[in-house]
């Protein structure tokens, strides 16, 4: 089996949290690396923050993908450095992130006006409109913030930048 066989088999793999993107969408899938008698697969991740709560069914997935495609011998590295960061995040998965509800992040891992306090201008993903608000700097999980729009009232999450 190839490396790129293997990425085909691992761009179905959902985020348990955010099921319409893929690991891969998302960045948390780094590498696949096949030993030089393809006899063995190691597949490197990195959790979008230490102690994620999806990193054990987000391996479990892996498992389950591998172990259908006739898939036995590999190895599942969990990688923290260099640390996730939303800039990993494809255009597909920003998209995708839209179009389910979610505010993909607004501005880079370098901005640091986050730090200090201030919010990024954030678009409604329901509206469009950029008069929104953050009601708190956890949403649903701790890498999002939750938001109301103050046109159409709705709230929505926001995936911080980091």
């Amino acid at each position: 089996m190839t490396k790129s066989e293997i990425y085909k088999i691992l761009s179905e793999v959902a985020d348990p949290e955010i099921p319409v993107i893929s690991i891969e969408e998302l960045g948390i899938l780094r590498d696949v690396k096949i030993d030089d008698n393809n006899q063995s697969i190691s597949v490197f991740i990195t959790p979008t923050y230490n102690g994620c709560p999806a990193m054990d069914m987000i391996s479990f997935n892996i498992r389950t993908a591998l172990t259908d495609a006739g898939i036995t011998d590999f190895e599942i590295i969990s990688l923290i450095e260099p640390a996730w960061t939303t800039d990993w995040i494809s255009d597909a998965g920003r998209q995708k992130l839209l179009d389910y509800g979610i505010a993909p992040p607004a501005e880079s891992s370098t901005d640091t006006a986050f730090l200090k306090g201030k919010s990024p201008v954030v678009a409604c993903p329901q509206c469009g409109s950029v008069d929104t608000e953050m009601v708190s700097r956890f949403g649903s999980t701790p890498c999002k913030a939750l938001y109301r729009c103050l046109s159409c009232q709705e709230p929505f999450d926001y995936f911080k930048c980091h």
